[in-house]
Order: C-alpha cells, then sequence, then structure tokens
C-alpha cells in the first residue's frame, strides 16, 4: 500500500489506511506500507518521528517503509506542491525493497499515486486506486493561494495515475463522474464507501458535558477535525458572533451571559492550519470555543455529548472530498447540520442517511436558524440521530469497508 497518511495519525484518511492494512496483514497477506512521517492534522510532524530520514517499524502485522518529507505549516498551492514533490522523490530514491503481488494506493496524495504506479508497473503487478479525495478538484475548489495553475499539473497527472489504474474505487457515488470524465472507463469504477473507524459511545452523556463545562440550558454545536481550507470554518465563527450579538442585542438566549449559558455554544475541536487563524478571528466571541484534537477513547464520548454536530465546506467545494468525519457523526447519534452547496457529495450523503439537515454554505444566518429550530425539537433530534446511527450499521460497518476494499484486490488479481 501507498499511503502518505498512516497511523499513529487519527483522524482523515489516516485510520483507514490503517485499518486496511492491518486487516489484510490479520488475513495472512505479507503487507507493506509506503508512508509519510505522521503530521495530520496538526501539519507537524509527530515528536516521535522529528529528525528521522528513513524508518522500517511493523505495526500490527504490518511493516511501514517512512520516507522524509517537508511539512508546510501554512498552505499554498507552491507549498503543497513542494509537499508532494518531496514525498515523491524520496520514494523513487528509495522505495521498499519488496515485490509485491498487487499495489494499493490512497489518494488524494499526488505523489503517492504516482509512487504506486510506478511501483506496480516495475513488478509487472495490478495498480488499484482509493480516491477518497481528488485533488485537481481540490486545488480548484479550496480556494488555496495561487491554485488555478497547480489545479491544472495536478488534475493532469491524477488523470493518467487513474487511467492506468487496474481499478479504481471511490469512495461515493457522485466522485463517478469526475472520475469517468478523466477517462477512466466506467466499468473498472467501484463505489467502497469509507466505514466508521470509531467505535459507538458508551459513557455518560451527561458526566461528559459536565466534565467540558457544558451546562444542560446551552445547546452546543461541535465541529471536529480538521480546520483547513476547504472547511470553511469561519461560518462557524461568524454564526457564534451571531449568537453574540442577538443575545446582548434584545435579551435573546443567544450567548447572552458572556459564557454560552442558556445559548447557543459552537465549538471547533481539532487541528489544521488555519487553526492560529481561526483563533485570531475569533477573539471576543463568547459563544465560540476551541478545543484540541480528542484521543480515540473520549473522541466518541464528546461527539454524543454535544446536541449538534456540524460539517462545513465552502460554496466552491462540489465533488472533490467526502469528509472522513461523518461516518464517525453518523455512529454518535446525534442530528447532523451541513454547511454545504445543495450539490455536493456531502449534501447527498447527509440526505441519503435521513440522519441531518443541509443548509446553504456560507451563510451564518442560515445555520444559526437551524441551530435553534433544532434546539427546539428535541423529538425530531433524537430522530435524525437514530437515523444517522441506523444508516451508520447498516451501510458504514467496518467489517463491510474493509471486504470492499479486499473484493477490490482479490478482483484486480483474479483479471491479472
Amino acid at each position: 500500500m501507498v499511503s502518505t497518511n498512516y497511523a499513529p495519525e487519527h483522524a482523515g484518511i489516516g485510520p483507514y489506511s490503517t485499518q486496511i492494512a492491518e486487516h489484510l496483514a490479520a488475513s495472512g497477506a505479507d503487507t507493506h506500507v509506503l508512508a509519510g512521517m505522521p503530521h495530520y492534522p496538526a501539519w507537524r510532524v509527530h515528536e516521535d518521528y522529528r529528525g528521522r530520514w528513513r524508518l522500517r517499524e511493523t505495526r500490527q502485522g504490518v511493516t511501514v517503509h517512512r520516507r522524509r518529507h517537508t511539512v508546510p505549516a501554512r498552505q499554498t498551492a507552491v507549498r503543497r506542491g513542494l509537499f508532494e514533490a518531496s514525498i515523491l522523490t524520496h520514494g523513487l530514491l528509495a522505495p521498499p525493497r519488496v515485490r509485491p503481488d498487487v499495489v494499493l494506493s490512497q489518494l488524494p496524495s499526488l505523489a503517492g499515486g504516482v509512487l504506486g504506479a510506478r511501483l506496480a508497473r516495475r513488478a509487472g503487478v495490478p495498480h488499484v486506486v482509493v480516491v477518497q479525495d481528488l485533488m485537481g478538484a481540490a486545488a480548484g475548489q479550496s480556494g488555496m493561494s495561487g491554485a488555478g495553475r497547480f489545479a491544472a499539473l495536478a488534475g493532469g497527472l491524477e488523470a493518467r495515475v487513474l487511467r492506468s489504474a487496474a481499478l479504481v474505487g471511490v469512495v461515493h457515488e457522485s466522485f463517478t463522474e469526475r472520475v469517468a470524465a478523466m477517462g477512466v472507463p466506467r466499468e473498472r469504477v467501484r463505489v467502497v464507501p469509507n466505514w466508521t473507524h470509531v467505535r459507538a459511545p458508551s459513557g455518560d452523556r451527561a458526566r461528559t458535558r459536565a466534565r467540558l463545562g457544558w451546562t444542560d440550558d446551552t445547546t452546543v454545536v461541535l465541529h471536529s477535525g480538521n480546520m483547513g481550507l476547504k472547511q470553511g470554518l469561519e461560518v462557524l465563527v461568524e454564526t457564534a458572533r451571531l449568537a453574540d450579538a442577538e443575545g446582548t442585542g434584545d435579551g435573546g438566549d443567544g450567548g447572552s451571559d458572556g459564557d454560552g449559558r442558556g445559548g447557543v455554544r459552537i465549538v471547533l475541536m481539532g487541528d489544521g492550519h488555519q487553526r492560529e487563524r481561526l483563533l485570531g478571528l475569533a477573539e471576543g466571541v463568547r459563544s465560540l470555543a476551541f478545543l484540541p484534537p480528542a484521543g480515540d477513547e473520549e473522541f466518541p464520548e464528546i461527539l454524543a455529548a454535544a446536541d449538534v454536530l456540524a460539517v462545513t465546506q465552502k460554496a466552491s467545494v462540489l465533488d472533490m472530498s467526502l469528509p472522513s468525519k461523518l461516518t464517525s457523526y453518523f455512529t454518535a447519534g446525534r442530528p447532523v447540520l451541513a454547511s454545504v452547496a445543495a450539490a455536493s457529495g456531502t449534501a447527498r450523503e447527509v440526505e441519503h442517511s435521513a440522519g441531518g439537515v443541509v443548509v446553504p454554505p456560507e451563510d451564518p444566518g442560515a445555520l444559526l436558524s437551524a441551530v435553534r429550530s433544532l434546539a427546539g425539537d428535541p423529538e425530531r433530534c433524537a430522530e435524525l440521530g437514530e437515523r444517522g446511527r441506523a444508516y451508520a450499521e447498516r451501510r458504514l460497518s467496518r467489517r463491510a469497508g474493509l471486504e470492499r476494499v479486499t473484493g477490490l484486490l482479490r478482483e484486480a488479481l483474479a483479471d491479472g
């Protein structure tokens, strides 16, 4: 497997790559992973791996070959290009000394896709690609500085990798048209949805809320995960600012006493290269709080302790990304509030689950109105939460997800 992101990363694509590799190893396959140094979502190299150039380690029966690369603290098209170039260069200079029977690449790492294609070609074996995000489309839709030229270059390389693959898996139906438009025959495309990679909550919800300082009369809206450009988290900052204004302006219930009691509390939990900027934008906003990334044990409990789980994207984000947080959100059994484009894959997934509400992107007023509507209807919240949980159990189980990916590999091997 070629995946820039791998354990101990606990957010984004890393958990999926890790669980696939460990599943294959547990099934008896001699499994190797060419990975980068752990850095996501903080975009800082994990302290246990700093200063390392190359590393070979064994994790849960999987041999992991790590190669050093740049890690840009701030995202621009140029810095992202250097990040990808460093992964590609080091992978080409020092590929793992193994002869595979099949190579599996996880996109959006463009460098990872190119490396996977090269390793498969040199060994004369099938190359299978699973598309988690499309980098060319991501660059074009993210609003990243200088992204136009990078988007065209990345999209061209991405298309070459996908066209040469034996099979292409996409994590959502909405990616199929985009991949087909890149020249991949439809008969080589398979839908392989992600699964929930966290356990269901099992603790005392009231105790978790008390520990976090969330009072019973506060409606907590939680966003968990990466704080990057495409998330457009400014809308949550402005939603909290609007809650402040409503509370102080007319004595309403929007953050009226300075700490969110009796009103709406927006919580951003996680890390990412936009975190410091968001902290600056949020200065003086009383109805907003930040939390660091949660550990694996407490993460599902914090999700379940919130009243509403938010997913946001910029209006320009349509068909290049499906937030991995959705699988965890559904499992938590809380209503999902999606501030995303109506035509996006994210909107379709929320609507398909029947576990949430979709509002227009980059619209704080619409978002706050939806929060208040949910807060005023506990029965509806409970119903949405249960529908999301049932959807996760029915469609997003780990066993089903891993079997879909394993089936891709079996099919590619059978076809030669």
